[in-house]
């Protein structure tokens, strides 16, 4: 019997490893975090991470070869396959701040993985490095006297957050990069084996470990870059009368363009994109390329455009003064179908807002619990509540910034009736029906196609 060690048991750790107990049930997977809480989490049906459909995987494969521990040196002693899935945040000092990855859990992992291993091992990287980051790896692990062999993978994750085990079960492809050696096109075939068990054999994609961790940098680019294009459009649409929604389903019928993330918005978040875009930015500019990193760094930058955007938008609808005015958040999440808020666009709008000494009220179906660590120092400007009709009664405006489909059925006139006159709505998703909105007395503002008013 194969056995796989994870070693983190986050939003691509546990997953991942949980589609590959229920579709291997000869290999033994374990998922190793020294975080007890959150593998305590993963031992119960209140599992530490939203994800639509995780629960009834991971129901089928635990406790059959499917487990979760604390013990991270036994899981990796043990295993012949150690799949890395630690944090790699944007570095916040020193060399390549604000754009360079930090390594230190990564590298902290690879020592760890050397100290304790008593036989040969497949390494897999799962999260997202840079350019190299095997290489590195392999020199760590390598160091010194050290009879023991690792094979290091590059195995990037390509799911989204809020439709991971879609992307697991039906994927686009799997990517996996190898050395071009004898010992690493075998490492390389053991993994695609394990993957071949349930996808396609034409979708699992092999290449070498360099072409691989830019792959993974490069599609995240790709996607943000698209949010990026279309939501530069909307500010333009707003100030001619066009209607983004109308502009981008022209250009998406163009076969060579596609309809994909062109949906005008107050913009991306989650730990992906704007990491990688920085990270792709630190590697142009470590090789001297600066033109191709200001490139990059532009679609960032148009993303915080999009987010102060919209604030500003709101502070001018509402007679450039928001100071004590009641403004429901409905959603925090950054995006729908999850409970993760990291680099939200809410957060930066409700610091913008609280600036303004708003009154802020957040609600969520998922992700208060997570929205409450993100803004401590605001802790006495904003009220967090589950119940959006409580979070909107007495509000002199509502901002929708996460597009869950449960504020598309909400009862609006029963909301409408419950708030401050003139009853404001801000639509950072371009989610809810604008028409009915303003028949029912809402000053209605949506992203790319402006405001539609009852003031004079």
């Amino acid at each position: 019997m194969t056995k796989i060690c994870c070693i983190g048991a986050g939003y691509v750790g546990g997953p991942t490893m949980a589609m590959i107990a229920k579709q291997c049930p000869d290999v033994r997977v374990t998922v190793v975090d020294i975080n007890e809480r959150r593998i305590a989490a993963w031992k119960t049906d209140d599992l530490p991470i939203y994800e639509p459909g995780l629960l009834e995987v991971v129901r089928e494969a635990r406790g059959r070869n499917l487990f979760f521990s604390t013990d991270v040196d036994q899981g990796i002693r043990d295993a012949d396959i150690v799949f890395v899935s630690v944090n790699t945040p944007t570095k916040t000092f020193g060399e390549g701040a604000g754009c360079a990855s930090d390594l230190q859990y990564w590298e902290l992992c690879a020592r760890r993985i050397k100290e304790v291993s008593t036989s040969d091992k497949i390494i897999v990287e799962k999260s997202t490095l840079p350019v190299r980051t095997a290489e590195a790896m392999e020199r760590v692990l390598h160091a010194g006297d050290n009879p023991i062999h690792f094979e290091v993978l590059s195995n990037p994750e390509f799911l989204a957050e809020g439709t991971a085990i879609a992307d697991l079960e039906n994927p686009d492809r799997v990517l996996i990069g190898g050395h071009e050696t004898a010992s690493g096109q075998k490492a390389l075939q053991t993994l695609v084996d394990i993957y071949a068990t349930w996808i396609p054999r034409e979708r699992i994609l092999t290449t070498n470990v360099w072409s691989s961790e830019l792959s993974k940098l490069t599609a995240n680019a790709f996607l943000a870059q698209r949010v990026s294009s279309i939501n530069a459009i909307s500010a333009l649409c707003e100030a001619t009368g066009a209607n983004v929604t109308d502009v981008a389903h022209a250009i998406g019928t163009d076969s060579r363009i596609g309809p994909k993330f062109l949906k005008a918005s107050i913009g991306f978040g989650g730990s992906c994109f704007k990491k990688d875009i920085l990270n792709l930015v630190y590697l142009c500019e470590s090789y001297g390329l600066q033109e191709p990193a200001n490139y990059w760094r532009s679609v960032v930058a148009m993303n915080e455009y999009q987010e102060a955007r919209f604030v500003k938008t709101m502070l001018r609808s509402m007679f450039n003064t928001i100071a004590n005015k009641r403004i429901a958040i409905l959603g925090f999440a950054f995006k729908a179908d999850t409970g993760d808020t990291r680099e939200s666009p809410a957060i930066k709008v409700c610091r913008e807002l609280a600036g303004e000494h708003a009154k802020l009220v957040v609600s969520d179906p998922k992700a208060l619990d997570n929205a409450r660590l993100e803004m401590p120092e605001l802790a006495d400007q904003i009220e967090f509540e589950p119940d959006p009709y409580k979070a909107a009664a007495g509000a002199h405006a509502i901002a929708v910034l996460t597009e869950w489909k449960e504020y598309k059925q909400l009862d609006y006139q029963r909301i409408y009736d419950s708030m401050v006159k003139p009853a404001f709505l801000f639509d950072g998703r371009n989610l809810l029906d604008h028409d009915a909105l303003y028949g029912i007395g809402f000053e209605v503002y949506a992203i790319g196609r402006g405001r539609k008013s009852h003031l004079k």
